[in-house]
């Protein structure tokens, strides 16, 4: 494949493959990232300024931190789609390019020519990854999806906080982040097979569908048993003593699920008699009587310090955490062992600081080398690589097409 221009190489691990980013908000660029992170060339398509009505939502505040963490690694040209010479522009790139990632309306991406069909009769090599709130078709289809409506639809807001409360978010874009990372899994997958059979494919993730599967075992529950689950605060739905303590000076965290770990808890607490309590003797058991379990731990944790139960449970093979602040979580020793930020210097301000993947691989890991681009800032360059010269790229930009 012909470099396009100077790519930013963070990792070995995808190095040579080409990915236009047309995506915005966070379910795209979550996607784009992992690839960008090892090794992927990425070009973010953008609009110049003030063509998009709704570019104060994702890309007005280019240093803010969560742009920046989203969108590090990349590069920017900028494109009015809509222009004459615009699709000319967008062939050229796309018949360099492995991957192209989206979040149009199924709508828009056909009539701006960027559907499956259209891409792969300009290179059939191509992998399209749609990214969209509930599906390409369907009733649905033509809504605009966002993470707390696909939390909702879900399932997540009904289980979410304490009974009786009514729905609740959760504190995190748990929809948006999971589709981005289902987006990345099916992308490599495609990129995989299309080393057997030489074709392309159309990925396609939703809010709506992803938010469904990281519902996982509580909507298993409801399928083959017909559990309905419901709101059950800091406790655990099936397991018991699982769920938020209080300890003299706070509260953590306690995992004593299964006969084992209980056992173990018995054991360290001293207490043989809650081991031998007969509402306590299993698993199920110990969940229908937990109100009652909980209030007589409670009672023996208040003796001692959060630091105290967390040290005691963990010697004793009882998992056991404190409950952080983001500043508190930062200053872990073992977050800072797992090295989860790094330091990236910017050309454009002051350093900027960055979440790094969560995954490791042993000899092509992923890497922060890079600060989100700056508006358009390797458009020049990405179109000369592919073929513009500079009497072309200025009538371009005297046109608005960039």
């Amino acid at each position: 494949m012909n470099a396009i221009g100077t790519a930013i190489q963070a990792s070995q691990a995808l190095r040579g493959i080409r990915v236009l980013d047309f995506s915005r908000v966070r379910a795209g660029p979550t996607c784009v990232r992992m690839l960008a992170d090892f090794g992927a060339d990425v070009i973010r398509i953008e609009p110049p300024r003030g063509v998009d009505p709704n570019e104060g939502m994702f890309a007005a505040d280019r240093m803010g931190g969560d742009f920046q963490n989203l969108n590090r690694n990349k590069r920017s040209l900028t494109l009015n789609m809509k222009k004459p010479g615009a699709h000319e522009l967008l062939a050229r790139l796309i018949k360099q390019a492995d991957v192209v990632v989206e979040n149009w309306r199924p709508d828009v991406k056909t009539r701006l020519g960027m559907d499956y069909e259209s891409l792969r009769k300009i290179n059939p090599r191509i992998i399209l990854a749609s990214i969209s709130g509930f599906g390409q078709d369907g009733p649905y289809a033509d809504r605009p999806g966002f993470d707390q409506i696909a939390q909702g639809m879900g399932g997540l807001m009904s289980v979410t906080g304490f009974e009786g409360q009514g729905p609740i978010r959760a504190g995190l874009a748990v929809a948006d982040s999971s589709t981005g990372l289902y987006a990345a899994i099916g992308i490599m997958v495609a990129l995989l097979e299309r080393q057997q059979s030489g074709q392309g494919q159309w990925v396609h993730a939703s809010l709506l569908h992803s938010m469904i599967a990281m519902m996982d075992f509580q909507a298993a529950r409801y399928l083959n048993d017909n559990d309905v689950p419901v709101q059950v605060g800091n406790s655990h739905p099936t397991s018991a003593p699982m769920g938020l303590f209080e300890a003299s000076d706070g509260h953590f965290n306690l995992g004593a699920s299964g006969n084992g770990s209980w056992f173990r808890l018995c054991k360290m607490l001293n207490e043989p008699e809650l081991a031998a309590d007969p509402d306590f003797a299993d698993e199920k058991l110990r969940v229908k009587n937990r109100a009652r379990l909980d209030a007589t731990l409670n009672e023996l944790f208040r003796k001692q310090t959060v630091a105290h139960w967390v040290d005691s449970l963990n010697e004793a093979g009882v998992p056991a955490g404190p409950v952080y602040t983001i500043p508190q979580m930062f200053e872990d020793a073992q977050v800072k062992h797992l090295n989860v930020q790094k330091t990236v210097q910017s050309p454009q301000g002051p350093d900027r600081y960055f979440l790094t993947q969560p995954v490791t691989l042993s000899r092509t890991p992923a890497d922060v080398v890079r600060t989100a681009p700056g508006w358009g800032e390797h458009t020049d360059s990405i179109l000369e690589a592919v073929g513009y010269n500079a009497a072309e790229i200025a009538a371009l930009h005297e046109q608005g097409v960039i």
